[in-house]
């Protein structure tokens, strides 16, 4: 999945970009890299990478703004690397639109399949042909196009998030575990991460739901997973 991938390292260490830089040109990656946040987005903008690894703490514009601004564009893998360890940071890079959050140190061989992963998904992701079209009145949602609707109204998703959308609708009824939906929307190697899924579906509920308290497409199983309501409009 490495070959030939344009990644984008952004890092403020020498050092480590160094390494990380040698192991993934070693898989065959095209590596570009950068040390601060300007400059990281003139590269991305330049050369458009197939996966971004980026640092959080940096000198002048941070990670969080760099992931935000990339994702007003583009809906490229962003896998966060960094040495903030909270919940409450992986929970942030998350929202912000990372596809991946790996906390620092870390081995490289660690790191080379957390790109993998990453990288497989999407490939995964958009190897996929069944076309499926849902519409209710309110929300509706073509997978062909990945067109998000809510009362005609497009409704801007990442990738990750339609990824998640379309899953749960494919088993609408079916409640699905959180290790279900890790493995089958993160990949295998997540099943340890169920705040991945409390944060995209809480993401999801803003955007879609009418009612975010009071969810009526995404309803929680407690202590299982999540399952996708079909409903009808105009409601009762």
């Amino acid at each position: 999945m490495i070959q030939g991938k344009d990644i984008l390292v952004v890092e403020d260490s020498p050092d480590l970009v160094a390494v990380i830089k040698t192991a993934l040109s070693s898989a065959g990656a095209n590596v570009h890299t950068a040390i601060e946040g300007y400059g990281a987005l003139r590269l991305f903008f330049a050369h458009q990478p197939d996966l971004i690894i980026l640092d959080v703490m940096m000198p002048g514009m941070d990670g969080w703004e760099v992931c935000r601004r990339i994702r007003e564009v583009s809906e490229v893998p962003i896998i966060m690397l960094t040495a903030l360890v909270h919940d409450s940071d992986i929970i942030q890079g998350l929202e912000y639109g990372a596809d991946e959050y790996i906390t620092k140190p870390v081995s490289i061989s660690v790191l080379l399949s957390r790109v993998e992963a990453v990288l497989r998904r999407v490939y995964i992701y958009h190897r996929k042909e069944k076309p499926t079209f849902y519409g209710d009145g309110y929300l509706s949602l073509d997978t062909e196009t990945c067109k998000v609707t809510i009362e005609n109204r497009p409704i801007k998703l990442s990738a990750l998030e339609r990824r998640l959308l379309t899953y749960l609708y494919q088993h609408a009824g079916q409640v699905l575990t959180f290790e279900q939906i890790l493995e089958h929307v993160w990949g295998k190697g997540y099943e340890n991460n169920p705040e991945y899924v409390h944060v995209y579906i809480s993401n999801l509920r803003k955007k879609i739901e009418p009612n975010a308290r009071h969810p009526i497409y995404f309803v929680t199983e407690h202590g299982v997973g999540y399952r996708f309501e079909k409903q009808s409009y105009p409601r009762q």
